[in-house]
């Protein structure tokens, strides 16, 4: 049995890394330190576009390439091996996904097509202040308002809710959870900026008493929590293969820096403290590898993958944590310096991490499930 990648998916994952690693320097990064500009890279964003990239998980009936989940992964991988300044996640696998798998023909046809060509920006409000659980909001609530929704209530971390057409997000409602599309123009909601170490743009937005029409709505009180259930694990997926990307990159640029750096006049490469700390990093990141394709190959098939992505994110926050230190030891003083790249690799490596539940919590939440007979029991 054949476990490796199909022609066209490594196709997919070469055009990537060959757009990214082209377009996406150290130089044109600095451009969004210190929150210069927001960061997000138009012009890159019409070439992936271009490319059919953005489009990759579409059906074609939508302007998409009609692959899957895995190959979505794998471009985001090489988003994380550029730390591109582009919103695939939440514009992809957080808001464009749970379309396709769930909208109505009216609501897909609407949005899709403008996804895959880069003419329309989606994106998610998945956590709120204290809740990280996107199925089940404490603090957003809608009524019902004819055939649409009144919404109030606060979400936080939403990435580039200024820029978006709609943001999907979930409500409390008599009788479960809703998933509505909103617009960020809409009366009623309020941004206020979110400065985060990435350099990324993210807001807190509060919402009084907007309204939402029946178009708008992607799921009723009855399957609202399935769907963001289902998008909730995609996107801790994507997370995943972003900081794959991430540490892979770091863990080479090391090892670069490490053959040819010079102590004493001997490389440092050839000491075997450096050996062994370099070693640990690749085991680390091969092992965040097959557990990050585990998932993401159970999900492309619409298998349950819930201990799979628990497990890929738990080990997603340690590689992350365990790399970035290891990086920057072995680069020594130049691993901190503004003018090498490794630093902003480091702070993905910690956002990646903590975002949608750090590894102490996917341990909790596993184990709890263990506890409960609802995994590995049979």
């Amino acid at each position: 049995m054949d476990f490796g990648f199909s022609e066209q998916q490594g196709e997919v994952q070469t055009l990537a890394r060959q757009i990214l690693s082209e377009q996406v320097t150290p130089e044109r990064l600095a451009a969004y330190d210190e929150f210069k500009a927001e960061r997000f890279d138009r012009e890159l964003w019409q070439q992936l576009a271009q490319a059919g990239l953005l489009g990759v998980a579409l059906e074609e009936s939508h302007g998409g390439m009609g692959f899957g989940f895995t190959e979505l992964a794998l471009f985001i991988e090489e988003v994380g091996r550029s730390i591109a300044p582009v919103p695939v996640i939440p514009h992809l696998v957080s808001a464009a996904a749970p379309i396709q798998r769930f909208g109505s023909s009216e609501l897909q046809g609407r949005w899709l097509p403008g996804v895959a060509s880069g003419d329309v920006l989606l994106t998610a409000a998945l956590m709120e202040p204290g809740n990280e659980e996107p199925a089940a909001p404490s603090l957003t609530t809608a009524t019902l308002d004819g055939d649409g929704y009144r919404v109030s209530g606060l979400k936080t971390c939403v990435p580039f809710a200024r820029s978006a057409d709609r943001i999907l997000l979930s409500a409390a409602v008599d009788g479960g959870v809703v998933v509505l599309l909103v617009d960020p123009k809409s009366a009623g909601i309020s941004l206020e900026d979110v400065r985060y170490s990435t350099y990324e743009t993210q807001y807190q937005l509060t919402l009084q008493d907007v309204q939402v029409s029946a178009a708008d709505v992607l799921a009723g009180p009855t399957a609202g929590a399935a769907v963001m259930q289902w998008l909730s694990l995609r996107t801790t997926a994507a997370l995943c293969a972003h900081q794959l990307g991430v540490t892979d990159h770091s863990m080479r640029m090391t090892a670069s820096y490490s053959a040819e750096r010079k102590q004493f006049g001997v490389l440092i490469g050839t000491f075997q403290a450096v050996g062994h700390r370099a070693a640990n990093c690749y085991i680390d990141v091969e092992c965040l590898r097959l557990n990050t394709y585990q998932a993401a190959s159970l999900l492309a098939s619409e298998a349950d993958a819930t201990n799979e992505v628990q497990i890929a994110k738990v080990w997603a926050g340690d590689v992350g944590h365990r790399v970035s230190y290891a990086s920057q030891h072995l680069h020594g003083g130049t691993g901190i310096d503004r003018d090498y790249p490794l630093w902003r690799y480091c702070l993905w490596a910690r956002h990646n991490e903590m975002m949608l539940g750090g590894s102490a919590r996917q341990l909790a939440a596993l184990g709890a499930r263990i506890a409960a007979g609802e995994a590995y029991c049979a």
